[in-house]
């Protein structure tokens, strides 16, 4: 079934790049840049697609059973910026043309001395006899792989006060919901790139593969950010992140404090599979729906602004990151 997905996606990749993408760039003068289109196109059906399911089923489950109501919607609206910049591909352009040449220099140079990468799901093709040519086992290692990664990226951001600087972006929205998930600091979302490229280029994940782990795991992200009082059950709330899981991640007090609120830590950094928290300890299972934000927002603890627009949150950030914001 995964190769027919596959096979059908690379359809409706190449139409969409036959009938619209291609002849922008011709007319732009990038026919040299044509392969390149070609995995941009990938990546924008992927956004085309979220967004898709997004507006469809997640909003209706917002609708069915929500957390809160909604009452700052112009917040909402800046999120919705961040993840149309996102899914749509913007900012897999911006690092194409400003850090994928780096890569490919410094894995050329490795590659020419003899220190080339490996490819994982190979490696493990002698513990699982019979199913080594599987797209699904690969994806399946893959998706592992990269969730743990991404666990440690956000141990790190809640860990390290000048990364915080940065991720604290993401945890001052009061109104959360599916658009929140992509609100980020854009040298947050580069920091985080650069680890996910490099592990990805060591490893051998085959550029198909790679977009279809990062369109799963934002997928799921957008449904945990999602304002939507649901949760898996005793079992499959071990299994998969739910909305609570999450929101308890963004919970003032809770999620993101760890001992008071001078002191970064928290619960829940995991993006798809809550066993991370476990193994490592970070994990609370509480069936609570708390006010998400950040405590410094509050009146009573100084009321520190992060800003309202897109501009004004990237500015802040960066003054935050200097220490004088």
């Amino acid at each position: 079934m995964l190769d027919a997905l596959v096979n059908a996606f690379g359809e409706a990749q190449q139409r969409l790049f036959e009938a619209v993408v291609q002849p922008l760039m011709f007319q732009a003068g990038a026919a040299n840049l044509l392969e390149d289109g070609y995995v941009a196109t990938g990546w924008l059906l992927v956004g085309l697609l979220q967004l898709l399911v997004m507006l469809t089923a997640l909003a209706a489950l917002q609708r069915w059973r929500p957390v809160e109501p909604v009452t700052d919607r112009a917040a909402i609206r800046v999120d919705i910026v961040y993840t149309l910049i996102h899914r749509l591909g913007l900012v897999r352009v911006a690092l194409f043309f400003l850090v994928d040449p780096l890569w490919d220099a410094v894995f050329g140079r490795l590659t020419v001395a003899g220190y080339g990468g490996f490819q994982l799901d190979a490696l493990m093709a002698p513990w699982w006899p019979g199913v080594t040519d599987s797209a699904l086992f690969a994806f399946v290692v893959y998706l592992l792989v990269f969730d743990f990664v991404d666990y440690a990226i956000h141990r790190g951001q809640h860990a390290l006060r000048p990364w915080w600087a940065l991720h604290a972006l993401h945890h001052s929205q009061r109104q959360m919901t599916m658009w929140s998930d992509q609100r980020n600091h854009l040298l947050d979302d580069l920091l985080r790139d650069v680890i996910l490229v490099l592990v990805a280029r060591a490893i051998g994940v085959a550029p198909g593969q790679f977009v279809a782990v990062v369109a799963t795991t934002q997928l799921v992200e957008s449904l945990s950010h999602a304002n939507l009082r649901l949760w898996f059950g005793p079992v499959f709330e071990r299994v998969l992140v739910s909305p609570r899981f999450h929101r308890l991640h963004h919970s003032i007090g809770i999620g993101h404090e760890s001992a008071g609120p001078r002191s970064l830590g928290g619960h829940n950094f995991a993006v798809l599979f809550p066993l991370w928290d476990i193994l490592f300890g970070t994990a609370n299972f509480e069936r609570r729906y708390d006010p998400t934000g950040i405590r410094d927002q509050l009146p009573e603890e100084g009321g520190r602004d992060y800003g309202r627009g897109f501009w004004s949150q990237q500015w802040l950030g960066l003054r935050r990151l200097a220490g004088r914001g």
